[in-house]
C-alpha cells in the first residue's frame, strides 16, 4: 500500500479526505491503525480505507507512514515500530516540538523523515502546512510528500528553526480566529441580529478578508486603510481596538504559544 496512518483522528481524517478527493492515492491503497475501535471504524466507513489495530501492520504494508498520534504518544509508538521501518520508507510527522534530531534519536537509525505542522482548516481543504525534510530525503521524495500535503491546502518548505513559529502563526491560530468570530457574532447579536446569521456574517467577513490578503498581494495595513474612511465608523472601531491592546494581545498570545511548542 502507498500510504499508512498510525492514528486515525481529525488530522489524519483531513489528510485522508484531501488525498482521496484529489485522486492522488486511492482509498484501497491506504491503511490506518488505531487502538480505539470506533475511531478506525469511522474512517473505514467514511473513506473505505483498510484499517487495523496494529501499528506494525501499517509499517509492514505502507510505503509512506503518517504518525498522526498525539505528541505525548510519539516516543512509545516510535519505539514500537522502529525496528520494522525500512530504508526506503518515508515517515511524516505532525507533532509540535518533536524535532528532527529528537525523532532521529528515537528511531536510532537513518530514517527518511519529513517534519510537518498542518492545521485544522485542512478538514475543509484550506489547511496551511509547513514541511521540513531531513537530510535523507531526496528532492523527488520531498516533492511527492508536498503533493500529498497540497491535497488539503497550501504547503511551504521551511527551515526547522521556524517550526515553533509556524505552530503559533498557523497551527494554533485557528483558535484565535474562532474566538474573534465568536466575539464579533456576540456583538452582532447584541445589536439585534439572529445568532445563526451573525456567525455567517462574521465568518464570511474573515474568510473574504483573508482571501484579499492572499490574492491581492497587498500589505494588510494597506487593506485596512482601504476600509477606514475619514471620520468613519471603521477608523473609530480601530481606535478602540488599539486602545484595548488588540495587537499586543495577539502578539503576546502567539509568543507564549511559540515558547510552549519549544518545550514540548
Amino acid at each position: 500500500m502507498k500510504l499508512g496512518f498510525i492514528g486515525t483522528g481529525n488530522m489524519a481524517s483531513a489528510i485522508m479526505g484531501g488525498i482521496i478527493k484529489k485522486q492522488i492515492i486511492s482509498a484501497d491503497e491506504m491503511i490506518g491503525a488505531d487502538l480505539f475501535a470506533p475511531g478506525r471504524e469511522k474512517v473505514k466507513s467514511q473513506f473505505k480505507i483498510h484499517v487495523t489495530d496494529s501499528n506494525k501492520e501499517v509499517v509492514e504494508k505502507a510505503e509512506v507512514i503518517v504518525l498522526s498520534v498525539k505528541p505525548q504518544f510519539y516516543e512509545d509508538v516510535i519505539h514500537e515500530i522502529r525496528d520494522d521501518i525500512r530504508d526506503n520508507q518515508i515517515v511524516i510527522t505532525i507533532a509540535p516540538g518533536k524535532t528532527l534530531a529528537w525523532l532521529a534519536e528515537q528511531f536510532g537509525k537513518n530514517v527518511k523523515i519529513v517534519r510537518t505542522m498542518p492545521n485544522t482548516p485542512a478538514m475543509v481543504g484550506e489547511g496551511m502546512t509547513a514541511a521540513c525534510p531531513n537530510e535523507y530525503m531526496t528532492e523527488e521524495e520531498t516533492a511527492y510528500v508536498c503533493t500529498l500535503l497540497e491535497s488539503f491546502g497550501r504547503v511551504e518548505i521551511v527551515p526547522e528553526r521556524l517550526m515553533d513559529t509556524v505552530v503559533s502563526v498557523s497551527g494554533s491560530s485557528p483558535a484565535y480566529v474562532f474566538m474573534m468570530i465568536e466575539a464579533m457574532a456576540d456583538a452582532a447579536v447584541s445589536g439585534g441580529m439572529p445568532r445563526p446569521k451573525a456567525y455567517q456574517f462574521a465568518a464570511q467577513a474573515v474568510l473574504g478578508s483573508a482571501k484579499m490578503v492572499l490574492e491581492t498581494g497587498k500589505h494588510p495595513g494597506e487593506l485596512k486603510d482601504m476600509v477606514c474612511s475619514p471620520a468613519g465608523t471603521t477608523i473609530e472601531a480601530v481606535r478602540v481596538l488599539e486602545e484595548l491592546g488588540f495587537r499586543s494581545a495577539v502578539f503576546e498570545a502567539m509568543k507564549v504559544c511559540e515558547e510552549m511548542s519549544k518545550g514540548m
